[in-house]
C-alpha cells in the first residue's frame, strides 16, 4: 500500500512538471481518415488497390464524435498521402490452360504486381505439379519445388513438362489468399496449333446463332398456329350465322305458308 501510494504522487510530480505546450499537443491528437479508394486490381487472388489519407484538421473533436459526445464539426485538411494496400476479392482463381510449342519460353507468375509493391518476404508460396494432365483434382498432384518462389520459369518447354501447375498462397498468417492451377499444353515442333480456345469461341457463336434461329422458327410457328386458330373461329362464327339465317328462313316460310292455308280454309268455308 505504501509502494502504490509514493507511486502516485511520483506521477503527479512528473505531471506538474510538463509544460503547458506539451499538453496543448497532447490534445491535437493526430487522425487520419481514408478519402478515396480504388478498387481492387485483381478480381481473384493477391491484388492491390491505392488509398488516398488525409489528415483531420481537428482530431480530437472527430474522435469525440465517433464516440458519441457532441463537440465541434472537424473538417479534413489538404495533408494527403496515398498508400498502397494488399486486398483479395476471392482467393479461388480456378483454371487457365496454355498451349505452346516445345521450345519456346514459358513463364507462370503467381505473384504479379502484388510481389513489387508487397515484397518478395510477404507471403508463403508453394507449387504442385501434376504431370501430363490438365485437370484441378487435388489427388493428382504431387509437391514441386521452383527455383523461384513466386514464379515458374519453362526455358526451353519440353512436351514432359505439360501438364497442371498450382500456386498456393499465404500470408504471413497462414491464412490462404490465392490458389490458381495452369494447364500447360505443349505441341511438338512442326504441330500446327488448332487455336482451341478460338474453336471454342467460334462454336459459341454458332451456337448462338442456331438458338437465334431457333428462336425465330418457333416464333414462326407460334404465329402461323394463332392464325390458323383465328381463321377456324372466323370460319366457325360465319357457318354458324349462316345456319341460323337458313334456320330463322324456314321459320319464317312456315309461318307463311300456315297462314295461307288458314286464309284458304276460311275462303273454302265461306
Amino acid at each position: 500500500m505504501h509502494v502504490s501510494t509514493v507511486t502516485l504522487h511520483f506521477l503527479l510530480f512528473l505531471h506538474l512538471l510538463l509544460p503547458a505546450d506539451m499538453e496543448e499537443e497532447e490534445d491535437k491528437v493526430p487522425l487520419e481518415v481514408i478519402t478515396e479508394s480504388s478498387p481492387c486490381s485483381m478480381t481473384c487472388g493477391l491484388g492491390v488497390k491505392t488509398q488516398t489519407l488525409c489528415l483531420l484538421k481537428d482530431g480530437k473533436a472527430a474522435m469525440e464524435n465517433t464516440e458519441g459526445k457532441e463537440g465541434s464539426k472537424s473538417s479534413i485538411s489538404k495533408t494527403c498521402r496515398s498508400q498502397q494496400v494488399q486486398c483479395v476479392e476471392s482467393w479461388q482463381c480456378g483454371l487457365k490452360t496454355m498451349t505452346v510449342t516445345s521450345g519456346q519460353r514459358v513463364e507462370i507468375d503467381c505473384l504479379g504486381e502484388v510481389m513489387a509493391a508487397m515484397g518478395a518476404f510477404s507471403w508463403r508460396v508453394s507449387w504442385r505439379y501434376a504431370r501430363g494432365v490438365i485437370s484441378s483434382d487435388d489427388s493428382l498432384f504431387d509437391r514441386w519445388k521452383a527455383p523461384d518462389l513466386h514464379r515458374v520459369v519453362l526455358d526451353p518447354v519440353r512436351e514432359k513438362d505439360a501438364g497442371t501447375y498450382r500456386c498456393d498462397v499465404q500470408d504471413t498468417n497462414y491464412r490462404r489468399r490465392k490458389t490458381v492451377y495452369w494447364g500447360v499444353r505443349v505441341l511438338p515442333v512442326g504441330v500446327v496449333n488448332l487455336d482451341y480456345q478460338s474453336s471454342l469461341s467460334q462454336w459459341d457463336v454458332s451456337g448462338r446463332r442456331a438458338d437465334g434461329s431457333g428462336v425465330l422458327q418457333l416464333a414462326a410457328g407460334r404465329v402461323l398456329l394463332y392464325a390458323v386458330v383465328i381463321c377456324f373461329i372466323l370460319a366457325g362464327f360465319w357457318i354458324g350465322l349462316i345456319f341460323l339465317y337458313k334456320t330463322v328462313r324456314c321459320r319464317r316460310q312456315k309461318n307463311e305458308r300456315k297462314t295461307e292455308m288458314m286464309q284458304l280454309e276460311k275462303y273454302v268455308v265461306k
